[in-house]
């Protein structure tokens, strides 16, 4: 599918994909946002030193990249895995990655991040590692756990299939008791299908642009 790069509001860039009328984040700030759902709400609340991540949709990378900052500057080992069934063209994570040349330690680690092998876990830093999963999120299924997971798909009016009570049903065997799940969406159907998989729900103030998200837990 055809994507346009853009700048968002806090500077940062993101992808608009004209088929789907979707972009791949907030306009209001992608960046901000990232942060906001998944460094702020979920990572950062975790009480652990080692902390196991799975996020759908590797997309950018601009999740993997935060958390491996957040990994370096907090001193915690954090092993990150992420799906994605369509990765970005290397023209085009290239392009995403030439936003940040002028801090050019961050564009080499977008860069570090994109070029590590599928399927392989990698270590990228003392506290940060990595592995990339090609892999449909309706299909896949995993014996390992988390404690963390950024669900960020495509939204569900143009992904419905990513947002069903069977995918969050999933997610609720890959979590560790007490593990946090967060998304960008607050839509009522959402919440419900995570209710119906077992997962403790609240809806929680968001980011800028953002009148709520979803904030959800397993139980202990």
């Amino acid at each position: 599918m055809l994507k346009v790069i853009t700048r968002t509001g806090d500077g940062s860039p993101t992808f608009y994909v004209p088929e789907l009328n979707e972009y791949y984040h907030s306009m209001y700030g992608a960046m901000q946002e990232s942060v906001f759902v998944y460094i702020d709400k979920v990572l950062r609340k975790v009480q652990k030193s080692k902390v196991r991540v799975f996020e759908t949709g590797f997309g950018t990378g601009l999740n993997a990249f935060l958390s491996y900052r957040e990994a370096e500057n907090k001193k915690r080992d954090i092993c990150y895995h992420s799906i994605e069934m369509y990765p970005l063209p290397k023209p085009e994570w290239l392009e995403f990655a030439g936003y940040f040349r002028e801090n050019n330690a961050d564009s080499l680690l977008f860069n570090r991040i994109h070029e590590c092998a599928w399927e392989k876990e990698e270590q990228i830093s003392r506290f940060f590692r990595l592995k990339k999963i090609k892999a449909d999120l309706t299909t896949y299924r995993s014996a390992e756990t988390y404690d963390a997971i950024y669900f960020d798909a495509f939204g569900p009016d143009v992904q419905a299939e990513l947002w069903t009570p069977e995918i969050f049903r999933n997610m609720f065997e890959m979590m560790n008791p007490g593990a946090l799940l967060s998304t960008y969406s607050s839509k009522g159907q959402v919440r419900r299908n995570m209710q119906s998989a077992g997962l403790v729900v609240e809806r929680i103030p968001g980011p800028p642009g953002k009148r709520q998200i979803i904030l959800a837990s397993k139980p202990f």
